[in-house]
């Protein structure tokens, strides 16, 4: 038999569960550049207890109804040629998707997880697109050693985030999505 201090507790717990679980469908995550980054991120989230909708193709319309974008920046022309698009194209669908999220009123957390290594010509491309619309910056030690990204970023009141790893992108994650009010594990 459940007393009412007991069905208080777990009404509160249902609570916070419900209002964690809402936040699912108010963040959206998604690949500029069609590296496969997008998907480790997925795992460090899901981890958090986040479970973001995901789609690497995402266009503006897919925004409504979302708080949050997190959008994970690395270019791989093997993901580009799986999705059926070239860079241009890419580049393209990155600018209209991160203005329409600016003009939504949407928050933009731009990832970059291949650190110095997944650097080079195609995803500094990727990377020069998506930055300017961050409102917070997480990258891989490594990722910022030739200063691409402060460059990006100058004049603005944006911290940059860094992590050893992609795994341990769960605590800069925390603080993120914490401080825009997601509740996080």
């Amino acid at each position: 038999m459940i007393n009412r201090k007991m069905f208080t507790g777990l009404l509160s717990v249902l609570m916070i569960f419900l209002a964690g679980a809402a936040w699912a469908g108010d963040i959206a995550l998604t690949s500029i550049g069609q590296s496969p980054d997008s998907m480790m991120v997925k795992v460090v989230l899901k981890k958090l207890n986040v479970n973001p909708d995901t789609d690497n193709l995402l266009r503006t319309e897919g925004l409504e109804g979302k708080k949050i974008l997190i959008a994970v920046v690395g270019g791989s022309s093997k993901g580009l040629g799986a999705a059926g698009i070239d860079k241009e194209q890419e580049k393209q669908r990155a600018t209209a998707l991160l203005q329409g999220a600016r003009d939504k009123g949407i928050r933009v957390l731009i990832m970059h997880v291949g650190g110095e290594g997944r650097r080079g010509k195609l995803s500094d491309e990727f990377i020069t697109t998506a930055v300017p619309f961050a409102d917070e910056l997480i990258l891989v030690k490594g990722a910022n050693e030739d200063g691409l990204f402060d460059s990006l970023i100058e004049g603005k009141n944006i911290k940059i985030r860094t992590a050893e790893n992609v795994r341990s992108t769960s605590e800069p994650l925390k603080e993120v999505l914490s401080g825009w009010g997601v509740p996080v594990s």
